[in-house]
């Protein structure tokens, strides 16, 4: 039966993606030192922690998956590490539920979070990836004026530190909740990685192999394109599972993503004394609660540039957009040339694609 289970929370947009899947493809050498990483048949913990929290996700069926995932990690030699961002935003019944699940074990809640500069520009631009077509001065709007107390959005469920942590530690001593710290910018690469491996009690020598997925920010004229492509696919009636394959997967992951001198998404100078009493909030959470902060608490603190280079997220340039659908529609070209099947049903799938668009 296991002993320790650490309980990665999240938050998103924390280098989550690459952590998961850095655990993965090393899950056989971390066996080989007593740290289990339960995945089961899947590449991550999505399932569970969707089934968990009850979020239902373009049909996908996830009843049991927590059930399962409980099991797989009760039976782990010594150490369990269980990490999904989506763990952020349960309930207090669900945490109750979980932590009657690991009851047997030492229980330690490992959160990661970035200075909510960095976070807000990510969360919105996270968003537009999942078919969402909203200004980001609505987003920041809605944010300010929602309740970071017992929040309804889901932004501030996910990334309320205090909320969050009072949420899934009630009980637990300080030293067995961990607050990882994300870098600034600047940082060493692996910096953030030897932090997690400190959370978790990891050698780094126990996980040689790379990640290979990560889940990338936007550009502002990215984010533009993203945009449009939204609004425009709606009436198309395309499926979630299709979307996610070639627009987030394809067409964002893989190719928006790695465009070269990207503008960055920061916030607007009047928004910069809010964001930083957000931070010194969570600092003073952190100070009063005693946890172990692995990193730098005043990386909470936003780093802005000078409010003169300031460039509105909402306004992409028309001849980069146009430069980026160039980028997208190039990918998309590809990558059905490359498909098997035959060139007249191609021709034929991409016919009918046309019509839809057009509404005949």
């Amino acid at each position: 039966m296991v002993d320790v289970v650490y309980l990665h929370v999240g938050a998103p947009k924390t280098g989550t993606t690459y952590l998961q899947d850095r655990l993965y493809a090393n899950r056989a050498r971390l066996a080989e030192n007593g740290i289990s990483y339960p995945v089961g048949v899947h590449v991550d913990m999505f399932r569970a922690a969707a089934d968990l929290t009850n979020r239902r996700w373009a049909g996908l069926d996830t009843s049991g998956e927590w059930d399962r995932l409980v099991t797989r990690g009760r039976r782990s030699p010594a150490t369990a590490v269980v990490s999904h961002e989506i763990l952020s935003g349960a309930t207090r019944h669900q945490v109750a539920r979980v932590m009657a699940d690991f009851a047997d074990a030492e229980v330690h809640v490992v959160y990661s979070a970035r200075d909510i500069g960095r976070q807000l520009p990510a969360e919105w631009q996270e968003s537009l990836k999942y078919r969402r077509r909203g200004s980001f001065k609505r987003y920041l709007r809605r944010a300010r004026s929602e309740p970071r107390r017992d929040p309804s959005m889901w932004f501030w469920r996910a990334h309320s530190l205090p909320d969050v942590l009072n949420r899934w530690t009630q009980g637990l001593p300080p030293d067995r909740v961990h607050l990882v710290t994300v870098p600034h910018r600047g940082a060493p690469a692996d910096e953030l990685w030897q932090r997690y491996c400190r959370a978790f009690g990891i050698d780094p020598e126990w996980a040689p192999l790379e990640a290979s997925r990560a889940n990338p920010s936007l550009g502002i004229d990215e984010a533009a394109l993203l945009r449009k492509l939204n609004k425009r696919l709606k009436r198309t009636g395309l499926g979630s599972a299709a979307y996610a394959e070639i627009v987030r997967q394809l067409v964002v992951h893989e190719t928006l993503a790695h465009r070269d001198d990207m503008r960055r998404v920061v916030l607007p100078p009047n928004a910069r004394a809010w964001a930083d009493e957000v931070a010194e909030e969570w600092l003073a959470w952190v100070e009063g609660s005693g946890i172990d902060v692995v990193g730098d608490a005043d990386e909470l603190r936003p780093v802005f540039p000078d409010p003169h280079d300031w460039q509105n997220p909402d306004r992409g340039r028309p001849r980069r957009v146009a430069d980026a659908a160039l980028d997208a529609l190039v990918a998309v070209v590809l990558e059905t040339a490359d498909r098997p099947d035959p060139d007249a049903s191609t021709v034929a799938r991409l016919g009918r694609a046309a019509r839809r668009l057009r509404g005949q």
